[in-house]
């Protein structure tokens, strides 16, 4: 089992390690870039079960968590030398809004079987809970339907995560192949002045739960900001992520620049520097939660986006920093594999409708539907010329109540649509699209990350 030293993670006997791996999205925290549909993971499965009926939709959605990561996926990322998956996590295995604070224990059977199937290969587990009651964040990825992180305007809300992180510690406080626990994933508290006491109660809880395990916990404004905590706690890392700015879809070339701000080498490394600078001066260990370019096709493009990712990796070896990079599977954007198959032809059609409308936030250029959107922004900047809302600002709040919200809800009808009429087959047939054997390898990334780890672990 690990625990902290000063700035490294040990095993008991000593032995120093670095945590580096993948983020397993979209699995037991579906999301919409990754496994191809429009808006939040919720609202899906609910458009879903419309068309299928609930012991159909149950059906399919079982076997896709079957299927997305078996041993196969576990000895690929092994074999690679990754040492570490970070596993995110919605609270709605565990809970039902409709019976708050009553547990159900069936959410434990697929985390059980990836955190056995990793540590039987020697990969660390960490479990981040990446959507919390009432959304900790005012994205998609908290499976918020909305644009508003209401966990940190309802007690309710806070209380059942503290009992839902009780129960999940009490489960793994023995397991030696889970690494810690994030809690809470890119918190988005508006105030900043909720995040800290929050913190300050879940960690006193989690640690009368289970006294040895690390914590890993995400600074406010998604991972970024540190000032929020009050005091230091033992046995933890202090997360940050590194998304660089390039790597982005609509990054510029690079080295080049990317709406006016010039982004080369030394760029990523002052901006390391800077959202890494509390766990250096903390004396904490350095792990970087989330980063990584999403790709386009294009391989001159995909070429510099592999140059950013080599640029990262390089950086953060010279630091000493651990990393989870996102992600591992997908339909195509950012993956080390992506689906394909009958999915693929099944809803391939849809994902590049979503992709031409820019529906979903990750991925889009943010220049979709520019002409129709136009008027609305220049409006905007008229009426309004001091509107600045958290997190990003007028432009992004703008793009994300019209596209990320309002056209991807419109279109989840369409969505929910392609699964009528299939049979059961048909139904498993889209399900195993995901097992590694079916997938396509993005070789180029592959390749990068094998050299990078063999590397290291050379010197």
């Amino acid at each position: 089992m690990l625990h902290v030293s000063g700035t490294r993670l040990l095993t008991s006997d000593g032995t120093p390690v670095r945590l580096r791996g993948v983020g397993l999205g979209g699995w037991l925290n579906m999301e919409n870039f990754i496994t191809g549909y429009p808006g939040d993971e919720s609202s899906m499965r609910l458009a879903v079960r419309e068309v299928l009926g609930e012991e159909r939709a149950a059906l399919f959605f079982e076997r896709l968590l079957g299927s997305f990561f078996t041993a196969d996926d576990a000895a690929l990322l092994a074999g690679l030398g990754m040492n570490c998956v970070r596993i995110p996590v919605n609270y709605r295995h565990f809970e039902s809004d409709d019976r708050p604070f009553e547990v159900v224990e069936d959410g434990f059977r697929h985390l059980d079987r990836v955190i056995d199937l990793l540590g039987a290969h020697g990969v660390y587990s960490v479990i981040d809970l990446h959507a919390l009651p009432g959304s900790q964040n005012q994205h998609w990825h908290s499976d918020n339907p909305t644009h508003v992180a209401a966990f940190w305007r309802h007690r309710h809300f806070q209380d059942r995560v503290v009992h839902l992180w009780e129960a999940i510690a009490d489960h793994y406080r023995d397991h030696p192949w889970v690494a810690g626990y994030n809690p809470v994933n890119e918190p988005g508290d508006p105030s900043g002045k909720v995040v800290g006491p929050f913190y300050d109660r879940l960690v006193k809880a989690l640690r009368a739960a289970d006294p040895r395990h690390v914590l890993f916990l995400d600074g406010n404004t998604y991972a970024t900001d540190f000032t929020v905590f009050r005091e230091m706690y033992e046995n933890t890392v202090f997360v940050c992520h590194d998304y660089a700015l390039a790597g982005f879809a609509h990054g510029g070339p690079y080295p080049g620049y990317t709406r006016g701000e010039w982004c080369d080498r030394d760029a990523l490394e002052r901006t390391f520097e800077r959202r890494s600078r509390f766990q250096r001066e903390t004396g904490t260990p350095l792990w970087v939660g989330e980063f990584g370019p999403v790709y386009t096709g294009d391989p001159d493009v995909d070429g510099q986006r592999y140059q950013i990712l080599r640029d990262q990796l390089e950086i953060y070896d010279a630091y000493g920093a651990g990393w989870s990079l996102w992600t591992y599977k997908d339909v195509g954007l950012q993956g080390l594999v992506c689906a394909r198959g009958p999915y693929l032809e099944r809803f391939g059609a849809f994902i590049a409708k979503k992709r031409r409308l820019g529906v979903d936030r990750w991925g889009s250029t943010m220049e979709e539907t520019a002409a129709e959107l136009a008027p609305l922004h220049r409006l905007l900047e008229e009426e309004a010329p001091g509107w600045d809302p958290y997190p990003w600002g007028a432009r992004y709040q703008t793009d994300d109540l019209i596209r990320h919200i309002l056209l991807a809800q419109a279109l989840l009808p369409e969505y929910a649509e392609l699964f009528r009429g299939l049979g059961d087959d048909e139904l498993l047939a889209l399900a195993d699209s995901f097992l590694l054997e079916r997938c396509a390898r993005r070789e180029p990334l592959l390749d990068l990350l094998s050299a990078s780890l063999a590397a290291e672990g050379a010197r």
